[in-house]
């Protein structure tokens, strides 16, 4: 492995910089609300998951007592 010196890093760092290709306007918007509608999904099913834990646990405990 040879070491490199800290331009040549830079030069390196920026020569791979140029190839990104970032997205447009339009996919960030169209990315930002798909992430936002899987959270709010994702937020669903764990609130309703816990709901129906927490009741099946207490009905075990109500039957203990």
């Amino acid at each position: 492995m040879s070491k490199l010196g800290p331009l040549q890093y830079f030069r390196d760092v920026k020569a791979e910089a140029k190839k990104v290709t970032w997205p447009s306007r339009k996919e960030t918007i169209a990315s930002t609300i798909a992430v936002f509608i899987m959270v709010v999904l994702a937020s669903l099913f764990l609130y309703l998951s816990d709901q129906i834990i927490a009741y099946l646990v207490s009905l075990v405990l109500r039957l203990g007592a």
